[in-house]
C-alpha cells in the first residue's frame, strides 16, 4: 500500500501524487459506498494495479476542508494585497484573516507591489500586521523582489492564494513558477463544462510545494458564528480579553474592559478595533435578522 496526495479529480479518476510520481487512480468500491468525497488535497492511501495506476483504498484524516475553494489539508493561506494600484482595502483583509482563523488555516499576508509606494509606506503597512502576530511579507512581481522568500514559504507545504482582484497574485505564482500561466490556462479550459458546475481544483507544483489553481476564498461572507466568538479571531483583541471583568465581553461599553483600555492608551491599532466593530455589527444584523 502507497501513501499520497489526490492534486486533481477529473473524469472518474484521482491522480495522486506519490514518492515524486503522479498516479492515475480509481476510488475502491467502498468509498463510493459511503459516498465519500475524494477532494485534491486529501492524503490517501491506494493499492498499485498496473503502471502508474492504482486503487485509493482509504482516506486519511484531514486537518481541515475548505467549501470554496473545495480542497482539503490546506497549510495556509497567502493573503495578497497591492499597496497601490488598487490600494489595500483593510477591512476586506481583515474580513479574510477572520476566515482563516475560523478554518484553522493560518494567514500569511503578502503586499505586493511595493514597487509603486515608497519604503516607508511599504513597511508601515507591514508592521501593522507583524505587530499583531501575522507573518507578513513584501513582494514586486514586475521585479522579482521578495519573491524568494515567498517560495521559502510555499515549500513541503499546501496553500491556496486569496485577495481581490488586481493585487497580483497571478503575476505572483508566475514569477515563483515560470510558464505556470500556460498550466493553468490550459486545466481551466478543459474544466469549464458551464457557468453551474462545481469547478474542479487542480493542485499545482510551485515552490517545492503545492498550490490550489483557484484564487482562493471566493466566499467572503463571514462564517456562522456568534458576537461573542468574533474576538477569537483578532488575535491582539483574544489576548487582551482574558483581563476584561466579563467573560462575554464585547469590548463596545462593558465597564473594566481591558481592550477598551489598550485602545485608549495606543497599544491597541485603532484601525484593526474599528474593522472588529464593523464585523461585529455585520454579526449583530445577521443575529437580528434570524430572530
Amino acid at each position: 500500500m502507497k501513501e499520497g496526495i489526490i492534486v486533481k479529480g477529473y473524469g472518474g479518476f484521482f491522480f495522486v501524487l506519490s514518492e515524486g510520481r503522479i498516479w492515475r487512480c480509481r476510488g475502491s468500491g467502498r468509498l463510493r459506498y459511503e459516498e465519500q468525497r475524494l477532494l485534491a488535497g486529501d492524503r490517501v492511501q491506494f493499492e498499485p494495479s498496473g503502471a502508474e495506476e492504482g486503487v485509493i483504498k482509504k482516506v486519511l484524516p484531514r486537518r481541515n476542508m475548505l467549501v470554496r475553494p473545495p480542497v482539503a489539508n490546506v497549510d495556509q493561506a497567502i493573503i495578497v494585497f497591492s499597496l497601490a494600484q488598487p490600494e489595500p482595502d483593510l477591512i476586506l483583509l481583515d474580513r479574510l484573516l477572520v476566515l482563516c482563523g475560523y478554518e484553522g488555516v493560518e494567514a500569511v499576508i503578502c503586499f505586493n507591489k511595493i514597487d509603486l509606494v515608497s519604503p516607508e509606506t511599504a513597511s508601515e503597512f507591514a508592521g501593522l500586521y507583524q505587530k499583531v502576530g501575522y507573518p507578513t511579507i513584501l513582494t514586486s512581481a514586475t521585479r522579482g523582489e521578495g519573491i524568494e522568500n515567498l517560495k521559502g514559504l510555499l515549500k513541503d507545504k499546501i496553500s491556496v492564494f486569496a485577495g481581490p482582484s488586481g493585487v497580483g497574485k497571478s503575476s505572483l505564482l508566475n514569477s515563483l513558477e515560470p510558464g505556470l500561466s500556460l498550466k493553468t490556462g490550459e486545466v481551466s479550459r478543459k474544466l469549464r463544462r458551464g457557468r453551474h458546475t462545481t469547478r474542479h481544483v487542480e493542485l499545482l507544483s510551485v515552490g517545492g510545494g503545492l498550490v490550489a489553481d483557484t484564487p482562493g476564498f471566493s466566499n467572503l461572507e463571514l462564517p456562522p458564528m456568534k458576537t461573542t466568538e468574533l474576538g477569537l479571531y483578532f488575535p491582539e483583541i483574544r489576548e487582551l480579553a482574558t483581563g476584561c471583568r466579563f467573560p462575554d465581553c464585547l469590548h463596545l461599553r462593558e465597564p473594566d474592559c481591558m481592550v477598551k483600555k489598550a485602545l485608549a492608551d495606543g497599544s491597541l491599532i485603532a484601525s484593526r478595533y474599528q474593522n472588529y466593530l464593523r464585523l461585529l455589527s455585520e454579526i449583530m444584523q445577521k443575529e437580528r435578522n434570524y430572530k
